[in-house]
């Protein structure tokens, strides 16, 4: 275009003049060009680092992890509204019956009289009141059921709090389990770095180099399977703590052994003083008491008493004004409540058979999880007594005999299983202890010293 322009007709003039315009159009498309490109890089740079952002960490420990879980646990949340609505229930039971106004006209049509000449307008107020103790025991009946729900929150709390603890726990024996498999596959990765050269040199068979390799890929796919199991392990908490997937868990309580040895007796007894769902049993069986208490008084009529006044119209007979006053009271001639009573009757005994059922429940609950965690225990203290140690260390042996020719390499396999079963089963045991600890504490409904 700008040769065009040169070629021109008119004069040097008019092509330096077109020249110059060409020019000028190219600086400012390549300076728009610049600008576009920078700005892109720049917003290119800004998603990059904004994307790079990493997670959110979350470090907890377990008292810190079962705290977060009772302030953000949905069912918690949901059981929270049960006790709300019972207090509904205990304000309305306080309330005394709404009066009734009536309004009337009254006339008469015999002997030539009308509506207007002889009307009365009448106002009555009536009230009714309960007799025999209707609403006192409305009142007590209302109260136990607010405890009753107020237990039934606290046995949620048990019952999620031994949840969070389990899953917090599954994903540290997940971490050891990792960690475990880790060490093994780096292990035999370095024995097979050492015997690739030595198979090469001629001095070992190739099928025993193929025994490592495999051994080496067993460890590599129990890793992978280690990985799993522990990002499955956080999910669960992240959802009972009401985390994003997208936040990194942090677990920082370490899965150590703390030997705890318990009185049965005293087990026993606390457990039957504060689990929670026994005391919402109890405060059911005094509700239905309350109910039958209530069902009874209501063989006593209440009675309804009206007061009121009635103003005749200016043209009625001598303009006469009359107060009323009338008493209301049911005939219990036939019905006496016979069969609310029969009703409540049997919620009682209902109630009843319902404690007697949940005590039960708990006391064989206490039993079976305090002799678990005893045989857990002694597992447990058997591993630490030395089967542990000395299965690393006839690995550690056998690994270093075979370096030296003095073990084949079937041995160092088996040493390497062996050890790696033992500390896989170590780790099962010591879960299974800690499981069996937070399973008695769930059972008596209180944490248990050491």
């Amino acid at each position: 275009m700008c040769d065009d322009m040169f070629h021109h007709g008119g004069g040097p003039g008019v092509g330096l003049r077109a020249a110059t315009r060409c020019l000028c159009g190219w600086l400012v498309l390549g300076l728009m060009s610049v600008v576009l490109i920078g700005g892109g890089t720049v917003q290119a740079a800004e998603s990059t680092a904004v994307g790079s952002l990493p997670p959110p960490a979350v470090r907890l420990n377990l008292s810190e992890a079962v705290a977060l879980f009772l302030k953000q646990n949905l069912n918690l949340l949901i059981a929270k509204y049960g006790i709300e609505s019972s207090k509904g229930q205990q304000i309305t039971a306080r309330l005394f019956p709404n009066p009734v106004l009536q309004i009337g006209n009254v006339a008469s049509f015999t002997q030539g009289n009308t509506l207007a000449n002889s009307g009365a307008l009448t106002a009555q107020v009536q009230q009714l009141f309960e007799l025999a103790g209707k609403r006192g025991y409305r009142i007590e009946s209302a109260g136990f059921g607010v405890q009753s729900v107020e237990a039934d929150f606290e046995d949620a709390v048990r019952q999620l709090g031994f949840t969070i603890k389990d899953a917090y726990y599954r994903v540290l024996v997940a971490q050891r389990r990792l960690a475990l498999a880790e060490e093994n596959r780096d292990r035999f990765a370095r024995i097979l770095d050492v015997n690739t050269i030595r198979f090469k040199k001629g001095y070992i068979a190739e099928v025993d180099l193929i025994r490592i390799r495999l051994q080496v890929v067993d460890f590599q796919s129990q890793v992978i399977e280690a990985i799993q199991e522990g990002e499955s392990a956080r999910a669960d908490v992240r959802q009972l703590l009401r985390l994003s997937p997208a936040s990194k868990l942090e677990l920082t309580t370490e899965m150590d052994y703390r030997r705890v040895d318990p009185d049965m007796g005293k087990l026993r007894t606390v457990a039957l003083e504060v689990r929670p769902d026994i005391k919402s049993r109890r405060a059911t069986l005094s509700q239905r008491e309350s109910d039958l208490k209530l069902a009874k008084a209501f063989r006593v009529p209440d009675v309804t008493i009206g007061a009121g006044y009635s103003v005749q119209g200016p043209r009625g007979p001598d303009n006469q004004q009359m107060g009323i006053l009338n008493l209301g009271v049911p005939l219990p001639l036939f019905n006496r409540n016979q069969g609310g009573i029969v009703q409540a009757e049997v919620g009682l005994q209902s109630a009843q058979a319902e404690l007697d059922r949940t005590v039960n429940q708990v006391e064989n609950q206490v039993d079976v999880a305090y002799h678990n965690l005893l045989q857990s225990r002694r597992l447990v203290e058997a591993y630490l007594a030395g089967v542990l140690d000395d299965a690393r260390s006839t690995f550690t042996i056998v690994e270093r005999a075979y370096e030296r020719g003095g073990a084949t390499i079937l041995d160092l396999l088996d040493a390497a299983r062996t050890s790696r079963t033992i500390q896989q089963n170590f780790i099962e045991a010591l879960f299974s202890y800690q499981h069996n600890l937070f399973q008695l504490e769930s059972s008596v409904g209180q944490e248990i010293a050491s």
